[in-house]
């Protein structure tokens, strides 16, 4: 006896569509622009390889107006932490939305998960440029701290 396990994805609430895992549901809920496309895109990029969402990320972007272009942002962001690497055209659409905008958190997570030699060139630039701004910043806050700390001691000595 088969028994047939039907998936727990309600699109009238959008219930269960984290738990995502069939493209072939993604690409109609795309077909017919539902309401609750982001969080099954979302879904899919927690359980499913890059390659196979990434196509219907990039759809949901061309879809998506204003601010429901931060799920695919957010679907791409769990692609660079669950698989640490992404597609050409996941890196394209980042570069495209750039810093300051709906990326902003996918291009961080992707810095911080995917591994350096397989970013792009200008993904590269920017880690480097990070990690010296981090680290000149860390070495500037040390002396400070210890000037403050120094300072309250001092104070906190004449009190007593």
């Amino acid at each position: 006896m088969v028994v047939a396990i039907t998936p727990d994805w309600n699109w009238e609430t959008g219930k269960g569509l984290l738990g995502m895992d069939d493209p072939a549901e993604v690409d109609a809920a795309l077909d017919r622009a539902d309401r609750y496309l982001g969080a099954a895109v979302i879904g899919l990029a927690l359980n499913c390889p890059p390659e196979v969402v990434s196509p219907r990320i990039m759809r949901a972007l061309e879809l998506l107006p204003g601010p429901g272009r931060d799920f695919p942002f957010t679907a791409t962001a769990h692609l660079a932490r669950l698989d640490g690497r992404l597609t050409p055209e996941l890196y394209a659409a980042l570069r495209a939305e750039g810093l300051g905008g709906a990326a902003d958190h996918a291009i961080d997570d992707t810095l911080s998960f995917v591994p350096f030699r397989d970013l792009p060139p200008w993904l590269k630039r920017r880690r480097v440029y990070v990690t010296v701004r981090e680290t000149l910043l860390r070495w500037w806050l040390r002396p400070v701290e210890a000037v403050g700390e120094a300072w309250r001691a001092v104070r906190g000595s004449r009190s007593g």
